[in-house]
Formats: structure tokens, sequence, C-alpha cells
């Protein structure tokens, strides 16, 4: 139970539900309400795609590209830890959002659900590099179905919180969702130098 926890956890906190659903009403106001489900479903489930699909081959990519768990434990928790600082200071990189070019192209699309939305702000470098670490990790006693239903309980939420993006935005405002954002930086953080932490014992201290 405590290595779904800590899954769930970690995948919540990168996807930033909360911040994707402020993106999204951002770019979606001029729409109206059913294709605005539309599009957050779509996204949600190409996103879906994408994850589940890094999670069947993410174990076999590493051993084929000879990446030890070690060593991708190491760079995935720096990774994560250059995200936390993002979300810490309330800015956007290309690490959970778009470019500044990126998102002036998708201002002018009808539809945003493959991108941004799917790629990269739902299935971006963050949460890619989440699912692999999940798929890799010494997780005893948790089954393979078991981190799925955790990938697909962040998806839902998800889609939850797309679908009531208007309502957050107007609840929290910037303000709020920025604090929201900072505190589960701070967690975040704090999972990702565990990461590199385990790497770097199980690479040098191993046995020892």
């Amino acid at each position: 139970m405590d290595s779904l926890l800590h899954a769930f956890t970690v995948l919540f906190i990168v996807v930033d539900p909360i911040g994707v659903a402020w993106l999204f009403a951002a770019m979606t106001h001029y729409k109206d309400h059913a294709t605005q489900r539309h599009m957050a479903l779509r996204g949600v489930v190409l996103a879906g795609v994408i994850l589940v699909g890094f999670y069947f081959v993410g174990d076999g990519l590493l051993k084929w590209m000879g990446i030890s768990l070690p060593a991708f434990k190491i760079a995935g928790g720096s990774l994560l830890f250059m995200l936390s600082i993002d979300m810490v200071f309330a800015r956007h990189s290309g690490l959970r959002s778009t470019t500044a070019q990126e998102q002036h192209e998708a201002e002018h699309k009808q539809d945003i659900s493959v991108f941004p939305l799917a790629f990269p702000l739902i299935a971006g470098p963050g949460a890619l590099t989440t699912v692999l670490l999940m798929t890799s990790a010494d997780s005893p006693g948790v089954s393979s179905w078991g981190l799925l239903l955790i990938l697909l309980a962040v998806l839902v939420t998800t889609f939850l919180c797309l679908l009531l993006a208007t309502y957050i935005v107007r609840a929290l405002g910037e303000t709020g969702a920025n604090v929201v954002s900072r505190i589960l930086g701070v967690i975040l953080a704090a999972l990702a130098v565990q990461y590199v932490i385990d790497g770097i014992r199980q690479s040098f201290f191993a046995g020892s």
C-alpha cells in the first residue's frame, strides 16, 4: 500500500492536474462546454496511450540502451528535481509546459487535445520519466496491475479537473493555483532527491 501511495503521489504531482486545468481553461475559454469536454477526453485518452506505452516498454528500453536502473534513478531524480524548482518558483519551462512559440501555435489551433494538451502538458518529459521509474522501481508486493490502476487514477483525476477547469480558475485564481503548485513542488523535490540517493547507493555502495 505504501508503494502504491508513493507512486500515486509522485505521478499526481508531476502531472499536476490543477496546473493543467488552469492552462486548459486559458486556451479554451472561447470554446463551448461540449467542445471543451471533447478536447479534454481526447487529450487524456491520448496521454494515457502514451504513458501506458512507456509503462510497458520502459524497462525493455532501458535494457536495450544499456542503461542501468541506478543510473536512470539518478538521471530521473535530477530531472524531477528541476521540475520541482519550476513548480516552487511558479514558472513554466519546457518540462511541464510549452515554449512561447508552441503557446502561440496552440492559441491559433481549433483542437488542442493532441498538442499541447496530451503532450507535453499531461504526458510530458516529467510524467514519462516518472512512469519509467515506476516500471523499474523496487516495489515488492506491488503488482503491475496495481501500478496501472495508479496511472488510471491520475488520468481520471486530470480529466475531472479539466471538466471543472472553469470553476477551479474561479475558486483558486492564479495566486491560489501557484500556492498549490509550490506546495506540491516542495514534496516533489524531496522525492526527487530520494531517487538520486537511492541511485547513488545502489551504484557505489551495493553490497558494502
